[in-house]
């Protein structure tokens, strides 16, 4: 390894990009054109991605973490110059931790069609001009053509253990059935084989709320000065509410007033401020306009699309495998964990993660999430 922790890449698979990507980000851009699954292709592309410790000589200790909707490649580590967030997951990798960077080489690339510093519409198109409304339709699938790009790029010819939640969970099942040579373990949190009714509906009600803003311009905003920060603040207030529990806000907020205010004269509850915080929060960090592509590559999740159905999809699984759920989660309800743990044969029993803070749980109960890595990689 180089200076940093950056790993050379073979000129017959990409390029560094001129200059030095902010924080610990390091860049990767192969120098072929992605086919995409709904047709034509995608030139220019990048994937931004950190990695920590050192790849074994044989590449054996390779570990992919995959991150879910406004995540990034930014596991671990403080906020800082390229990383507006601390890492989302610092509790789960590092010396000593599950994850132990002594041991483990843990890589972690920011999704293609996301915002903080891979490809996505906010990112000049050939031509130099954003991409904008013009980006095209992204699949799980197509996500994991570009990050298996990137393995190859680093020397890794198999993942050790493959991890993600949610949306990250999505891609990590993808690489367990279209690569299932190179995921050597798979660990399944709050996720589903396919995208369902529902979760289309939320969804798309929360990309609704972001077109009908007049901001949007039809996804061409970026060069205005103006964005859809309004119908993005209304997209993540939804998202969140689906993301907890109800007893978790009900004890948390119940009916009160937010201090100072009268909701009966205008003002606010206590939980509509906790939504305008966190609205606030990720309109300051997030593009739109990738909220909006990624939610629709959620949408087209389906693992059994033109395989045969879920089940024989599922079949095709080779890694060892544990899937597990939140028990409080009204979003990925149980019910699809345990279909995954069903129809994966090399998995074992659902396990449960215990939690009052609903989907969020998979991030927030680092300790359980740590025992499940501990004991696929143990």
């Amino acid at each position: 390894m180089t200076r940093a922790g950056r790993v050379p890449l073979p000129p017959a698979s990409g390029a560094w990009r001129g200059g030095a990507p902010p924080g610990r980000r390091q860049w990767y851009e192969p120098k072929t054109p992605l086919r995409l699954e709904a047709g034509g292709r995608l030139p220019g592309l990048r994937l931004a991605f950190e990695t920590w410790g050192r790849l074994a000589p044989d590449g054996s200790n390779a570990v992919l973490v995959l991150h879910a909707l406004t995540g990034d490649s930014h596991v671990a580590g403080p906020a800082g110059p390229g990383h507006p967030t601390p890492g989302w997951w610092d509790g789960l990798v590092g010396p000593g931790r599950a994850l132990d960077t002594d041991r483990w080489f843990v890589v972690s690339p920011n999704v293609l069609g996301g915002c903080q510093g891979s490809t996505g519409p906010s990112s000049a198109r050939p031509g130099g001009r954003p991409w904008g409304g013009d980006f095209p339709y992204l699949t799980q699938r197509d996500q994991v053509a570009a990050e298996a790009g990137l393995a190859q790029a680093l020397g890794v010819e198999r993942w050790a253990l493959v991890v993600g939640g949610s949306m990250g969970g999505m891609r990590a099942l993808e690489w367990a059935v279209t690569h299932p040579e190179r995921t050597g373990a798979l660990l399944l949190l709050t996720t589903t084989a396919a995208a369902s009714a529902e979760q289309i509906a939320w969804a798309g009600i929360q990309t609704r709320a972001i077109r009908s803003d007049p901001h949007w311009r039809n996804g061409h905003y970026h060069a205005t000065g103006l964005g859809p920060h309004t119908g993005l603040g209304l997209a993540r207030r939804l998202a969140h509410v689906t993301y907890r529990s109800e007893p978790e806000l009900h004890t948390r907020f119940g009916r009160s007033a937010q201090a100072g205010e009268d909701p009966w004269s205008g003002g606010r509850y206590q939980v509509d401020s906790y939504l305008d915080h966190h609205a606030d929060k990720l309109a300051r960090r997030f593009d739109a306009g990738s909220y909006v592509v990624l939610c629709e590559a959620m949408n087209s999740h389906d693992v059994g699309r033109d395989r045969g159905g879920v089940r024989a999809a599922l079949g095709r699984v080779t890694a060892d495998t544990l899937v597990a759920g939140v028990d409080s989660d009204r979003l990925y309800p149980l019910s699809q964990q345990a279909e995954l743990a069903a129809g994966i044969r090399t998995s074992d029993s659902l396990r449960i993660v215990e939690s009052a803070h609903g989907h969020d749980g998979f991030l927030i109960e680092v300790e359980q999430v740590a025992a499940l890595v501990g004991e696929l990689l143990a």
